[in-house]
Formats: structure tokens, C-alpha cells, sequence
């Protein structure tokens, strides 16, 4: 299972959401007007969505 972090203060949330629409696996969420992670035992460790962030606001980790 991978750990993933969203740093909300670096987080653009749905004003960008590229993370969002680029997860294979729909770890990724929108929730009112914020970013949120479902399914975390899902991710793939592909790290495409740390690679589309323009913020360097996501972080993934295999544990």
C-alpha cells in the first residue's frame, strides 16, 4: 500500500485537479472545493499524479 499526502497549502485544488483526471486508478477525488485521496490501497505507485503537479504538493511513498 502506498502512503499519500496532499500538501494542502501548495495544493491549487480544483482550480487545477490535474491530479484528479490523470490517476489511473481514481485515488484522487473533488470534494466541495478540495483535493481529497479515496481508495489509497488502490494506488499503483505509478506517481504520475506527483509528476503532473505543478506544485510538488503531492507526495507518494511505498510502505
Amino acid at each position: 500500500m502506498a502512503e499519500i499526502t496532499i500538501v494542502y497549502d501548495r495544493c491549487e485544488a480544483v482550480d487545477c485537479a490535474e491530479c484528479v483526471e490523470v490517476c489511473p486508478m481514481e485515488i484522487f477525488t473533488i470534494k466541495g472545493d478540495q483535493i481529497t485521496i479515496q481508495n489509497r490501497d488502490q494506488c499503483s505507485l505509478c506517481e504520475v499524479c506527483v509528476d503532473v503537479c505543478p506544485n510538488e504538493a503531492i507526495k507518494v511513498i511505498e510502505e
